[in-house]
């Protein structure tokens, strides 16, 4: 028998203890062993509830409990999530978590404990909710030489921009419904200004190139400034703006960063809607590769959870292999990183754009109906400090949106 316990009976902790049960005999047959929820740690009580009668509100019961090999940690954050999970490890119990805050923060101590107490430290569901990207980077591309990870990593910016650019709603409308739907928080802050996916795109990057990605070195914009017009823009254009995780090898450098993008048709990540992740992946044997499916929410998030519970259970008293490493990377500076910027400025064709081309060079200007007194135009390829010293020549503009087109 595989007794787990599951800290935190919230969206995700509720969707574990309900996979686990739902999918009991194919689960067991998996791990060759029946897999039972010995506990649920939580403050609430739950009365009416099944889960009741396995509900404690003490930690050191689970602690231990000797015949509890798996905990699940759904708790999220760092407090007090990070005592609890090494805790567990210290006493020779594997850890599953969704906690992408605590992976991006102490993952890499965590992993260390675990590998000390013959334990495994999981984190398949930390990045792309039901999306198994961080098992396909660790084991099925290790064939591979990946060279760039890139992605939209957060459900509820891409709900947000789907809506302003179908709907032609501003931010603040598109925000609030997405609220309203249940796809954003109350403060929505992480979300919305990319720190969220400035942590995942951070452990992606170290699992994929084998070294650490420190989260707070990753330059990160979130959506709040992108407007209306921006989005009409975009729709005129033929292209759409997602905020998009994307670190790269160049040169043999790299580079991380999160920030509002616009990309055409032809990335494969043009038509990803709603709520909906997309991880793009190049190697150099393989070449592009590219894992979609359902970002967040409690069912997706918990069966890649469960998933991880299934590895912990066929794994007992062996560490698994984990291709995150403790030699950090060093990034690229973010004024050296080249691309190409999409750009709105102030004034009229016949009055502006010749100012514009002696600053940018032969640009093809772009003027949307009902947006008078303005037009946008993309620039050529340079890199951000090329940008940053062109721009300062034209005062009048209003917005710089960076493109990969």
């Amino acid at each position: 028998m595989i007794y787990v316990a599951v800290l935190g009976y919230g969206t995700v902790g509720s969707g574990v203890v309900e996979v686990i049960e739902r999918n009991r005999d194919s689960i067991n047959k998996r791990v060759g062993d029946e897999v039972e929820v010995r506990y649920v740690l939580d403050l609430r009580e739950f009365p009416g509830n099944p889960i009741q009668d396995v509900l404690v509100h003490d930690f050191d019961i689970i602690v231990n409990d000797p015949e509890v090999s798996v905990v699940v940690e759904t708790m999220g954050g760092l407090k007090p999530a990070f005592d609890f999970t090494k805790r567990a490890l210290e006493a020779g119990k594997s850890v599953c978590t969704s906690n992408k805050e605590l992976v991006a923060e102490h993952g890499l101590e965590l992993m260390h404990v675990a590998e000390m107490h013959n334990a495994n430290y999981l984190f398949e569901a930390s990045c792309g909710g039901g999306i198994p990207i961080i098992r396909a980077l660790n084991s099925s591309l290790t064939a591979d030489e990946i060279d760039e990870v890139s992605g939209i990593l957060n459900g509820t910016t891409n709900y947000i921009l789907t809506k302003m650019a179908r709907d032609g709603s501003d931010f603040d409308t598109a925000l609030k419904e997405a609220q309203q739907n249940g796809y954003a928080e109350r403060n929505p802050e992480a979300d919305i200004e990319g720190r969220d996916a400035c942590r995942k795109i951070a452990i992606l990057s170290s699992i994929a190139y084998g070294r650490d990605v420190r989260y707070q070195k990753v330059y990160t914009e979130g959506i709040s400034k992108i407007t209306a017009e921006d989005m009409k823009y975009a729709n005129a254009m033929g292209c759409s703006i997602k905020l998009l995780g994307q670190s790269r090898i160049v040169n043999g450098g790299i580079y991380a960063m999160v920030c509002p993008t616009l990309i055409n048709v032809d990335n494969p990540l043009y038509s990803v809607q709603g709520v909906f992740n997309a991880i793009f992946v190049h190697g150099n044997v393989l070449g592009d590769a590219m894992f979609y499916g359902s970002g967040a929410g409690s069912l997706p998030t918990a069966s890649a959870v469960v998933a991880d519970v299934v590895d912990c259970a066929k794994h007992r008293g062996d560490n698994v292999m984990n291709q995150w490493s403790d030699e950090e990377i060093s990034l690229i500076d973010i004024d050296e990183v080249r691309g190409r910027f999409f750009v709105r400025v102030a004034g009229s064709l016949a009055g502006e754009l010749n100012n514009v081309k002696e600053v940018f060079g032969d640009v093809e200007p772009v003027s949307i109906p009902g947006t008078a007194g303005e037009f946008g135009f993309i620039t050529k390829e340079m890199s951000e400090r090329e940008y940053k010293e062109k721009a300062a020549k034209l005062p009048d503009i209003i917005t710089m949106i960076r493109a990969r087109v």
